[in-house]
């Protein structure tokens, strides 16, 4: 299934849609846990990766329920993007009733709240994600006030249609996240 833009291209295409920081990594950290479950159940890395790189392009630009993702979607079939990639940037918000049917879908569901959620624990402690523990995790996810917009239940969900243990699903992308904490703003304030 080949991909209509190189990964530059796709940056590129991403930082036409996107200006904000926060949300550029974001997207940057939902590619990589993406790129880290493709290598894990041997899937294409590039595919899964550039999906996760743009599920959110047009976040920004039309963030209500309405528009997003429907510009992204209309985009991507612009572009030539194949239909596994437009049906998993559909699929990911669960309000337009896209059944998450493929693993692809199913990752992207699974760790794109997720990845929001570490984040914001990550920004509490002075090491970032590094050594960040599932415990500590579960433990921010009891306090309702913590990234409050997070749905937990979306969390958990998420995993169990990956079909992976929350704790296991939990860990892989906290270390998927971590060689790129610098790139993500996740690397804390120690020295």
């Amino acid at each position: 299934m080949p991909l209509p833009l190189s990964r530059a291209d796709a940056w590129n295409l991403l930082c036409e849609w996107i200006q904000s920081l926060s949300l550029r990594r974001h997207v940057l950290a939902v590619e990589a846990a993406m790129r880290a479950y493709a290598g894990h159940l041997g899937e294409d890395e590039e595919i899964w990766g550039q999906t996760g790189l743009l599920h959110d392009l047009d976040y920004e630009r039309h963030p209500s329920l309405e528009e997003h993702p429907r510009f992204a979607i209309a985009e991507l079939e612009r572009l030539g993007y194949p239909p596994a990639v437009v049906r998993a940037v559909a699929s990911h918000a669960s309000y337009l009733g896209v059944a998450r049917e493929s693993a692809l879908e199913k990752a992207l569901f699974a760790v794109d709240e997720l990845c929001g959620f570490l984040a914001a624990c990550a920004y509490v402690r002075p090491a970032g994600i590094r050594g960040l523990t599932v415990k500590s995790v579960k433990k921010k996810m009891k306090q309702p006030s913590f990234a409050a917009p997070v749905n937990r239940e979306e969390l958990r969900e998420g995993a169990e249609a990956l079909g992976v243990e929350f704790d296991e699903h939990v860990a892989f992308v906290i270390a998927a996240l971590e060689p790129h904490a610098d790139a993500l703003g996740l690397e804390g304030q120690e020295t």
